[in-house]
């Protein structure tokens, strides 16, 4: 059975091996931020919907618990913005019923932790790692480039009161971008915020895959331990990359695979067979075929050669 909202599984950095669940299509969000890599929002918007049927997630998570071994997490993520789906709580509900015993994750931007709705539904998860990339509203909105009416105070507020009655944990996610977000100011301003939330961790992050603007930089390890010394949290990390786990694919159709991971994360040849466990020689193969079918395209940065998703005409 072909997969239209699951995607992967892939090796996660934090998560292990992770099934993707997407409910969103690309790319509906409320932000536009400059680092993303899924591309630049098409769709800007705070407004919930049923974007993608939700019965029709949840015979796909039947179909692949019947043919594949579970992953580590199920983990909400993908083309946009996952808690835009107010079928967001049926689904997660879904899975613990059906397998309580895998772990739910869901990676948002928080923009909605200012819906109480939101915030129930959340709380059915066992993860939650929402996104703060700043507390002042002029670099957030530089940083985010958010939808009308979405500020990060309201954010920080939301993520608050989320954090007072949820069991499971917070894992707070900081982009840094060097010049933007770094500054003495903007980071007090941030900390005073992590001190507010109380997140279990908070786990720095940078640009590894092209973003939306060519002229982003990623931040050196020296810039991320001074943000490390001016946070002065002991619960704050430097995300790291994960090792290979070999085998982690188990897909019939591996070039699918390989087409959906890049459709909503551009990757080199090394980032596919670390995600996916496949031999790089093997990924070199389908790459090679779905560039001569004209399904992807790729382009030079400074960490290698990105492939990304070709629209369709």
């Amino acid at each position: 059975m072909p997969y239209q909202y699951l995607f992967g599984p892939v090796l996660s950095r934090r998560l292990g091996v992770s099934l993707g669940v997407d409910l969103v299509t690309h790319k509906i969000c409320s932000l536009d931020c400059v680092y993303c890599e899924c591309g630049k929002t098409t769709c800007m918007t705070k407004a919930r919907q049923q974007y993608v049927p939700c019965e029709t997630v949840c015979r796909e998570l039947d179909n692949y618990w019947a043919h594949n071994e579970d992953p580590d997490h199920i983990t909400f993520s993908g083309s946009g913005e996952p808690t835009l789906n107010q079928g967001l709580g049926q689904v997660i509900a879904y899975i613990k019923e059906k397998k309580p015993g895998i772990r739910v994750a869901v990676l948002t931007n928080a923009t909605l932790m200012t819906d109480p709705r939101v915030r129930a539904e959340l709380t059915l998860a066992d993860l939650v790692v929402p996104s703060l990339d700043a507390a002042s509203q002029p670099v957030f909105c530089r940083v985010n480039r958010p939808c009308a009416g979405i500020n990060p105070t309201d954010i920080i507020d939301g993520l608050t009161d989320f954090a007072k009655t949820f069991s499971g944990q917070i894992w707070l996610e900081i982009f840094i971008l060097p010049g933007i977000n770094d500054t003495q100011e903007e980071l007090s301003l941030l900390k005073t915020a992590i001190r507010k939330i109380r997140p279990h961790r908070v786990q720095l992050n940078t640009l590894d895959r092209p973003g939306t603007e060519s002229s982003l930089r990623p931040a050196s390890q020296r810039a991320l331990d001074r943000v490390i010394r001016i946070l002065d949290e002991k619960n704050v990390e430097i995300i790291a990359r994960t090792a290979v786990r070999a085998g982690v694919t188990q897909s019939k159709d591996p070039a699918s695979v390989v087409l959906k991971t890049i459709h909503r994360r551009p990757c080199t040849k090394q980032d596919l067979a670390a995600v996916l466990g496949l031999p790089e020689k093997e990924i070199e193969q389908l790459l090679a075929d779905l560039a001569a079918k004209g399904r992807i395209t790729s382009r030079q940065e400074a960490r290698g050669e990105f492939f990304f998703t070709v629209k369709a005409k």
